[in-house]
């Protein structure tokens, strides 16, 4: 047997392995119907039923699917409810402890308006703020998650002296993630890039100045001279003028690696100068790209030649998301033709036996479709979301391994409640703890949940 067969073979088993084979036709099939619906003799359309989709022509989701999604919505949270009886009571991130369930809850009332999520998002946000570490900063793992939310529900229940006192608390936290010569990483679970989110999210959610523009510069600026130091440091300033490592490996996905920081850099309320866009992040995700396998995935770190993980946390499922807006910021159309291809492997490869969630789980590479719809409207992307979302309905019946965490947001339960209730309204999706959304989006939001 040839070496190059023996490694396509064991390609097939890795992939195997490690996702279910997607069982749904994909919407081609839909699509040519529907195109052939002005052709032959004269009758009246198709219906959306009749083609198999689960939205209507204007993309709103079909009323049997949506209850088949608020149904589940339900029943999931009765069963996180009931297990989270035992999940650790120490645990405050947003990741995997309180602050991810608050962060729920607050997911839950911006597509319901029903103030009872606002009310539990502050039961659960409330016993993070009384434990805060003082020494993780980021938002996924750090006191800036439990600050931001906190900030955040308390201006929605017009509570602003406790929301200025969360947000008063993250702004001391500055003076750690701007040192030069602490150890802090840049990545978004634990870094640098996890607390600009922090600050952006904030300015999104209450209001532009709710942090100072100078605060939001002062660590954007400490992310780009570390990445320039790095690069320096490796030579590798013309090919990647910003590199980034955590834990001494140079990671490419969204959770530890540089596909997260160039995201968050590229983000309009970053208000990162356009010639250091030009000159520093765009040549640096153009390094990136051209690690891509031949597949359309992407290695977990740059050292890494094995084609294995498809999960929004190392794989295409988070550089997606790098490739999405680079083709917002700079107007080419190869970062755009490059996500095109990642949602392909995501289509394939994402269906995976590690479970539900959304770090390394279906619903977090269901909100890829999510993104990518909301980005060129076409209607391909927004089938696809909905039916991982309909493998989701089905959750714990295709024997999937059970998360340490199993009823947390990003292991867990609640991030995949998160992701179905998105689906009901996907032009306000957004991926927790990651996308922003706009100052628009609430306004736009349904009311007929």
């Amino acid at each position: 047997m040839s070496k190059r067969l023996k490694l396509h073979l064991g390609g097939e088993a890795e992939m195997e392995e490690r996702a279910f084979a997607n069982p749904f036709p994909d919407y081609e099939a839909a699509a040519a119907a529907d195109a052939a619906e002005g052709s032959g003799p004269a009758r009246p359309p198709p219906t959306p039923d009749e083609l198999g989709l689960p939205f209507q022509r204007d993309g709103k989701i079909l009323p049997n699917f949506a209850r088949r999604i608020q149904t589940k919505i339900k029943d999931l949270l009765q069963q996180m409810e009931e297990g989270l009886k035992t999940a650790d009571p120490h645990d405050r991130s947003t990741y995997t402890g309180w602050t991810g369930i608050a962060l729920l809850y607050l997911q839950l009332y911006r597509v319901t308006c029903d103030q009872a999520h606002l009310l539990r998002s502050l039961d659960y946000v409330k016993r993070t703020l009384r434990n805060l570490s003082g020494r993780k900063v980021a938002f996924l793992c750090g006191d800036a998650g439990p600050l931001a939310v906190g900030a955040v529900v308390y201006h929605k229940l017009k509570s602003e002296c406790e929301a200025q006192e969360c947000v008063t608390k993250l702004l001391q936290l500055q003076r750690t993630v701007v040192c030069g010569d602490s150890d802090l990483p840049d990545e978004l679970l634990y870094g640098r890039a996890g607390y600009l989110y922090a600050l952006l999210y904030l300015n999104t959610e209450i209001g532009p100045g709710t942090v100072c523009q100078s605060a939001v510069q002062e660590v954007v600026s400490a992310i780009i001279e570390s990445g320039k130091a790095l690069s320096r440091e490796e030579r590798k300033t013309e090919r990647c003028p910003l590199l980034y490592q955590w834990h001494r490996k140079q990671y490419v996905g969204a959770a530890h690696g540089m596909a997260g920081i160039y995201y968050m850099l590229m983000q309009p309320a970053a208000n990162v100068d356009p010639d250091t866009l030009t000159e520093m992040v765009k040549p640096s995700i153009d390094y990136v790209r051209h690690k891509r396998f031949r597949s359309g995935n992407y290695p977990s770190s740059l050292s890494n030649e094995t084609d294995r993980l498809v999960h929004w946390c190392h794989g295409a499922p988070g550089v997606i998301h790098m490739l999405m807006q680079a083709a917002q910021v700079f107007k080419e159309e190869k970062y755009l033709k490059d996500a095109m291809e990642c949602s392909d492997v995501i289509w394939q490869r994402g269906l995976l036996r590690k479970g539900y969630g959304v770090c390394h789980g279906t619903a977090g590479n269901g909100y890829s479709f999510l993104s990518l719809y909301r980005l060129t409207q076409d209607k391909k992307y927004l089938y696809r979301a909905c039916k991982f979302a309909e493998w989701c309905l089905e959750y714990g019946a295709h024997g999937c391994r059970i998360p340490d965490r199993p009823y947390s947001l990003f292991e867990g339960m609640a991030g995949t409640i998160h992701f179905l209730s998105d689906v009901l309204v996907p032009e306000t999706s957004r991926f927790p703890a990651f996308e922003l959304g706009s100052s628009q989006m609430e306004k736009k939001v349904q009311k007929d949940y």
